[in-house]
């Protein structure tokens, strides 16, 4: 009966399994004594430390008891529990991804972009500097001292004049998404651009809330639409609408803000690649015009990483105090060691000379894309409005969007069309390619130069 097999490098937990096995599959009755230390120990040619630790596991589990000076007993046991096998569990081998030389559809930023040096020296000083500090916990809104940094940050980048407490920090956007639906509530409706970002639907979708659509066009978010949906959240991107690129112009903006005052009801403004306007300078934002009715929205995936899993909202005053009655008891999910390099990255200049370094370089690649595009022979059309880091082109004569990608990937070029980011049935978006430069490097560029000549 104890002829096991201890081949294993931890020769006691497998003694420990195979009596455990045994005593559940009934093969050690209840009441039955198991054989003393030595003679285990003997029979299985391990040391007596081996059998003593496997039989200690035993009792403190409950499997056996011990007697005082006549050793260890198998304990009773629900015979429903005997003989219990582990599901097997259906391992696939993992299907390799089909590999593109150009990606216009990843939107993570090279990695050759990251200011590692810059990082890792702020991380040194953070630790050094703050000690003991990093191991508190976080406040739920976040740490006050990025949030000043922000507030400072979106003042001289942008104009906007931002009380610091106003400020909340969270883990990317699909947490402030689902964070706005719990302070403003679940039984209210949701209206969202069409084509869009799916996420944003999802995640409202996934915390309860009811979503209705709002097509946009070359000209922006179709207003009238929005209006008549007397939607509770309008969730936009009024300076750069991915995936169409559309920018919402100042007269729609205001009637848009209007709509919002007379009816109590608010309006996302998610600004998630403004900083990479490259020509001019950038848009007023719509939170300036109303921060009572307005909530800003932004996130550092484009500037910086996604998987740094930080972004920020700016609630309104009468939002804020809701968000400390439902959320004051918690802590913020980023860890503090983050947000204070982050801060420090903002206050001391180096997050907006990272940010200018990758304007031009993502100027100099929206130039040379273009410029592949014009070498085209086939007739089309590019809308780009010079703001965030995608535009689209119509191809005129293409019979079809899956002929337009299939082309595509037979030249190694992953794309998306617009259809593919269509939330609700919609005309207009046939044969328009989305072309995302954000993960794109220059020898990427060069490669898509020679497949669009071919």
């Amino acid at each position: 009966m104890f002829s096991y097999d201890l081949s294993g490098k931890n020769k006691y937990y497998t003694l420990y399994e195979c009596i455990r096995d045994d005593i559940l599959r009934g093969r050690l009755k209840s009441g039955e004594k198991l054989p003393g230390k030595r003679t285990l120990a003997n029979d299985l040619g391990v040391s007596v430390v081996t059998v003593q630790t496997a039989y200690e596991q035993l009792l403190a589990e409950g499997y056996v008891t011990s007697k005082e000076r006549s050793g260890y007993y198998v304990c009773p046991l629900d015979i429903s529990y005997r003989g219990r096998q582990a599901p097997k569990r259906e391992v696939s081998a993992p299907q390799p991804a089909q590999k593109f030389a150009v990606d216009f559809v990843g939107g993570a930023a090279p990695a050759e972009l990251f200011p590692f040096s810059s990082w890792a020296r702020l991380m040194r000083s953070v630790l050094s500097d703050c000690g003991e500090h990093l191991l508190e916990r976080v406040p739920c809104d976040g740490d006050g001292e990025l949030k000043c940094a922000i507030s400072d940050y979106l003042y001289r980048a942008r104009g906007i004049a931002v009380d610091p407490r106003y400020i909340v920090v969270g883990a990317g956007a699909e947490q402030l998404y689902g964070t706005i639906v719990q302070l403003i509530g679940r039984d209210k409706l949701y209206a969202v651009e069409n084509p869009g970002y799916r996420k944003i639907s999802g995640t409202y979708e996934l915390n309860g809330a009811r979503c209705a659509f709002v097509p946009v066009h070359a000209e922006g978010v179709d207003v009238d639409r929005a209006i008549a949906l007397r939607a509770d959240v309008l969730h936009i991107s009024p300076a750069h609408q991915f995936p169409t690129g559309a920018v919402t112009p100042a007269s729609a903006r205001a009637r848009l803000i209007n709509d919002a005052e007379s009816r109590g009801s608010y309006i996302v403004e998610d600004d998630y690649d403004s900083e990479f306007r490259l020509v001019g300078k950038p848009l007023q934002n719509m939170y300036v015009l109303d921060p009572e009715r307005v909530i800003y929205i932004n996130t550092f995936t484009k500037t910086l990483a996604p998987s740094m899993r930080m972004g920020y909202m700016v609630l309104p005053p009468a939002l804020y105090a809701r968000y400390l009655e439902v959320f004051g008891k918690t802590s913020c999910c980023v860890p503090l060691f983050e947000q204070k390099t982050l801060a420090r990255m903002i206050s001391g200049g180096a997050f907006e000379r990272h940010i200018n370094r990758l304007k031009n370089y993502y100027r100099g690649v929206r130039e040379e894309l273009t410029g592949a595009l014009s070498q085209l022979n086939i007739p089309h059309e590019v809308f780009d409005t010079a703001s965030g880091l995608h535009f689209t082109v119509k191809f005129l004569t293409a019979p079809s969007d899956s002929f337009i990608k299939q082309r595509a990937a037979e030249c190694g070029i992953n794309i998306r069309c617009l259809s593919d980011y269509l939330l609700a049935p919609m005309d207009g978006c046939q044969n328009t390619v989305v072309v995302n430069y954000s993960g794109v490097t220059y020898t990427e560029v060069h490669k898509f130069f020679a497949r669009a000549a071919e």
